[in-house]
């Protein structure tokens, strides 16, 4: 993003600097390297390549991640139905990368379900590939953060113990606006995180509140797997409000979903029902 005259930009990499990869991923492996141009990019931005954001349409900033690593009961008070204190390790599922979907892009509601809920989340995006990474060293391996919606279809989810079928519809993966790189946002352990449903407020925390910290989570991740650059981990969901607790628990077309984190900015979702 380019200010000028008083109007935020969107600079077009591509043709800015022809060097640079053109998909998230590829950009990611190619690392400092990839950084170094875009900065340069960006510190130099050249009239011509400055689009007016509000003519742009932005698609997730992860199109097509590798892995998709979720959290559950990650919030002190989202502990899991009827616990006073936190699991010892932390609840893991993956989400299938056809749920990705950008800002402003519609959540479908699909045929077969209406019990389809929102849940805000923090989404940490690996930027170098990381193996036995200690925790002290963890935040060295990410690119960044985004927003994370992680839409689940509660009926689907509850029909045996393993979450991943009611979380992997089509759509049910928006992220955005934006990804923001990690010299933005130093501590991702002090950000404000709110959801509302048709401008009512519905989840409010703040990533402090977190059980299982990103440090640990790359750490405990990386002992399991080899994460790759463009891979997302998604830190898990807060409680409901008071006001959520009494109003219909689910979402239905003609809806619009916005998340807030504090230092990323909104991610607006419409909701449709299938065709």
């Amino acid at each position: 993003m380019v200010s000028r005259g008083g109007q935020e930009h969107i600079l077009e990499l591509g043709p800015a600097q022809p060097d640079l990869p053109s998909e998230m991923v590829e950009f990611l492996n190619t690392g400092e390297t990839a950084f170094a141009l875009a900065s340069r990019a960006i510190a130099s931005a050249d009239e011509r390549y400055l689009l007016p954001e509000a003519g742009v349409t932005l698609l997730a900033p992860v199109p097509r991640p590798g892995k998709i690593i979720c959290l559950g009961h990650n919030y002190h008070d989202h502990m899991g139905k009827g616990k006073t204190s936190p699991d010892e390790y932390p609840t893991l599922f993956c989400k299938t990368v056809n749920t990705v979907i950008g800002p402003g892009q519609a959540i479908v509601i699909p045929r077969g379900t209406h019990q389809v809920d929102y849940e805000a989340e923090l989404a940490v995006v690996i930027g170098k590939r990381a193996r036995h990474v200690t925790p002290e060293r963890a935040l060295e391996f990410v690119a960044g953060y985004t927003i994370f919606n992680d839409v689940s279809a509660r009926d689907y989810q509850k029909r045996t113990s393993q979450w991943m079928i009611g979380k992997s519809f089509d759509t049910f993966g928006p992220m955005g606006p934006v990804l923001v790189t990690t010299d933005e946002i130093p501590d991702p352990h002090g950000l404000e995180l709110s959801l509302t449903l048709n401008d009512l407020e519905m989840q409010r925390t703040n990533t402090r509140n977190m059980i299982f910290t990103i440090p640990y989570l790359i750490a405990y991740l990386s002992d399991v797997m080899t994460l790759e650059p463009g891979d997302v981990i998604s830190t898990g969901t807060p409680a409901k409000t008071s006001l959520a607790q009494s109003a219909p628990p689910f979402v239905k077309p003609g809806d619009k979903v916005k998340i807030y984190i504090e230092k990323i900015g909104d991610l607006v979702n419409p909701v449709v029902a299938e065709a």
